[in-house]
């Protein structure tokens, strides 16, 4: 069993017992939160119908708020002197699926 939730702006294929890092979710290490499921596969059994999945809960226990890998943005433009360099780095936070139900 599997489900489909929406976190962060994105699509996360989850089933129980799975960490997955996912933007930045405004909760506390060791907190429990709900993620809105958008597709339920349950061997053959398909759920897509809005009314089906709001009965649907996926949670998941917030392991730690972390900061991703760095990203360095250089431009630069030949023969005019100009380059700008920029740099940036994303808050993100790994949970652990607890149950699908």
């Amino acid at each position: 069993m599997y489900a489909i939730v929406r976190a962060g702006g994105r699509q996360e294929k989850v089933s129980v017992g799975d960490l997955v890092t996912l933007d930045r979710v405004p909760a506390e290490a060791g907190s429990t939160i709900e993620l809105p499921a958008v597709m339920l596969v349950d061997g053959d059994k398909v759920t897509t119908a809005a009314d089906d999945l709001a009965k649907v809960t996926v949670t998941a226990e917030v392991l730690e708020n972390v900061r991703g890998k760095k990203v360095v943005i250089h431009k630069f433009k030949n023969k005019t002197g100009y380059h700008k360099r920029q740099g940036h780095r994303s808050e993100l936070t790994r949970v652990k699926v607890t149950s699908i139900a």
